[in-house]
């Protein structure tokens, strides 16, 4: 039975990158392939393919969802008010998200916040998180949060600086079209649009595939037996062309190459009654070792966190074994962890 221990380790705090590489396809990339493991970089990631290898990018697009706002309250010894800070982590319905507040002791189920040209109301309080009805729903809402909002960097970097105008580009991928990410796919992040020229131009294709990613993929794990986990749920989308050209990739001895954790987790949904398939919802599908991957050859992904599930699902491709000496290597070899970090391309 693996234990969370088994995906333990020590990372420097120097290692976390608290900005990405300019430009983006010069961040280091370590190759895991046959055995051996390589450092190259990103920009050189052609050397690594073969005409006919598909790679799969997650289109999903960041909504710049953290808000600074206020909340007025008439109390007995006059009137209260609070600056509130918010992050939006899940959407429930149009006008409603789940969030993050801080001080979160300063609300009340009732209560107004007030952020430039919105305002919202406490409907729920729970779990150490707030539930949030808007005064605006749809895509006048994602409009208003594009104004005003910031990008709602990981915990890992918002703690060590605020987020910024540069972030506004950063933490969004060239080819992001369909809003409702709160953390990008970062593994995409390294891809500008002459790195994906060149790798058209040597016959590598390109397909693109939805996964919202949530919040809980900061999530740590907290049960010892990982199996005991409750994995977060995301909405994702595999259409129809995505899917034919998967399927098409794999009967013509091509690589399917997913770009990004989340990228593959949607795609292995989608294969898992064995073949690749349309698919469309919600997505809770946990990869840990022993997991029968059915259309993924390799993966693109950063460095993850100690105790992650995304750890685990690189233990699940690569082994156990191997993930640990990746990651002993990574760290010797000081590549740059986390969501602006460095890249690896990993082959089972």
């Amino acid at each position: 039975m693996l234990s969370l221990s088994d995906f333990d380790f020590d990372l420097p705090e120097e290692l976390i990158a608290l900005r990405p590489a300019v430009p983006r396809s010069a961040s280091r990339m370590l190759v895991a392939k046959s055995g051996e493991i390589s450092d190259s970089t990103v920009v050189e990631l052609g050397r690594w393919l073969v005409p006919g290898d598909l790679l799969v990018f997650n289109n999903t697009k960041v909504i710049p969802t953290r808000l600074a706002g206020t909340r007025s309250r008439n109390t007995t010894h006059g009137s209260g008010v609070s600056q509130i800070e918010a992050t939006m982590i899940e959407r429930i319905s149009d006008d409603t998200w789940r969030a993050l507040a801080k001080p979160l002791k300063r609300l009340m189920v009732g209560d107004v916040v007030v952020f430039g040209d919105l305002s919202a109301e406490v409907l729920d309080k729970s779990d150490g998180q707030v539930e949030l009805k808007f005064s605006a729903g749809g895509a006048a809402l994602d409009e208003s949060f594009q104004r005003q909002g910031q990008m709602p960097l990981p915990p890992y970097i918002a703690s060590k600086r605020a987020a910024d105008a540069r972030d506004m580009q950063d933490y969004q991928t060239v080819f992001a079209r369909e809003p409702g990410a709160v953390a990008a796919p970062t593994a995409s992040l390294h891809f500008d649009a002459a790195l994906l020229q060149s790798l058209a131009e040597t016959g590598v294709k390109r397909t693109e595939v939805t996964l919202h990613v949530g919040a809980g993929t900061f999530l740590p794990v907290k049960c010892e037996n990982i199996a005991e986990h409750k994995m977060h749920s995301e909405w994702g989308e595999v259409s129809q062309a995505a899917a034919e050209m998967i399927a098409d990739t794999q009967k013509n001895g091509g690589r399917v190459i997913p770009v990004g954790t989340t990228a593959l987790r949607i795609i292995e949904t989608a294969a898992l009654d064995g073949s690749i398939k349309p698919w469309r919802g919600d997505t809770d599908i946990f990869i840990t070792p022993g997991f029968e991957f059915r259309v993924t050859s390799a993966l693109m992904t950063n460095f993850h966190l100690p105790k992650s599930t995304l750890l685990m699902l690189v233990a699940a491709l690569v082994g156990m074994e191997t993930a640990q000496e990746i990651y002993l290597h990574a760290l010797d070899q000081k590549y740059r962890f986390f969501s602006y970090g460095d890249s690896s391309l990993l082959f089972p």
